[in-house]
């Protein structure tokens, strides 16, 4: 599952790419991994940027290779330990500013690194609960993108009910759900391609009516009507700020 928010590919042998660990329950581990794997693809300038507990963000160093990187990847594990270690902090803002200034920077993430992409982030909700009042919690994203959420794993741990629940409670807000093997490309912050040998799917509230989310208690089940739903396969596009749906030419 990988969200990479961007405006042309990289050339691999020229682009300095950081590997962001934040996120990995091993990141010496992880980072070596992924520092071989994207060499094996011949990337020649990879490396391992490690922000964490005895890491802190905000050094000169780090703030140094934030400025000077092409791409910055976000490896899987816990999105809120991404949160916690980089939330407002400079090297957040460096983050930021480089996305939305620079149309040659690349931001991407698999997994936990691409649900943290956009401003919220779902972190929990599971089965039948997450379609009950109270079942689900979200939290702040890196903000990268707004208006969006962006869920992982999604068909393979039955994550639908979640990410319903979630622009339920937010209808301006879209769900993308990214099965694993698959991704989104997002260019100049509102043009998604799907990649990938599986299924996004995408939940839409921008019809919803009668939500009862405002008159239950905890524990009860939530409703809605008329939201609507996607199957987009490698090659097809949103546009996340019409909602509009492009098919393959």
């Amino acid at each position: 599952m990988l969200a990479l928010l961007a405006d042309m590919v990289p050339d691999q042998a020229t682009t300095r790419i950081e590997i962001v660990t934040t996120a990995a329950p091993e990141p010496g581990r992880s980072g070596k991994a992924y520092v071989n794997a994207f060499g094996e693809l011949g990337c020649e300038q990879v490396h391992h940027l490690r922000i964490d507990e005895r890491h802190p963000a905000d050094t000169p160093a780090h703030l140094e290779r934030l400025k000077r990187a092409g791409l910055v990847f976000f490896t899987g594990g816990d999105q809120e330990r991404i949160t916690e270690f980089w939330d407002k902090t400079e090297a957040q803002a460096i983050l930021l500013d480089r996305y939305r200034q620079d149309e040659h920077f690349i931001v991407a993430g698999t997994s936990a690194g691409a649900a943290v992409m956009p401003g919220c982030m779902i972190v929990e909700g599971h089965g039948a609960r997450s379609l009950t009042k109270g079942g689900l919690r979200t939290t702040s994203g890196l903000g990268l993108i707004s208006d969006l959420y962006i869920d992982q794993h999604f068909a393979e741990r039955g994550r639908f009910g979640r990410l319903a629940h979630a622009v339920l409670q937010h209808p301006a807000r879209l769900g993308l759900g990214l099965g694993q093997e698959t991704g989104i490309i997002i260019r100049h912050g509102h043009e998604a391609e799907v990649f990938g040998d599986g299924v996004v799917m995408v939940v839409d509230a921008s019809y919803l009516k009668d939500s009862n989310l405002g008159r239950i208690g905890r524990g009860e089940p939530v409703s809605g009507q008329d939201l609507r739903v996607h199957l987009l396969v490698s090659g097809q596009h949103l546009d996340l700020r019409s909602r509009q749906v492009r098919n393959k030419e």
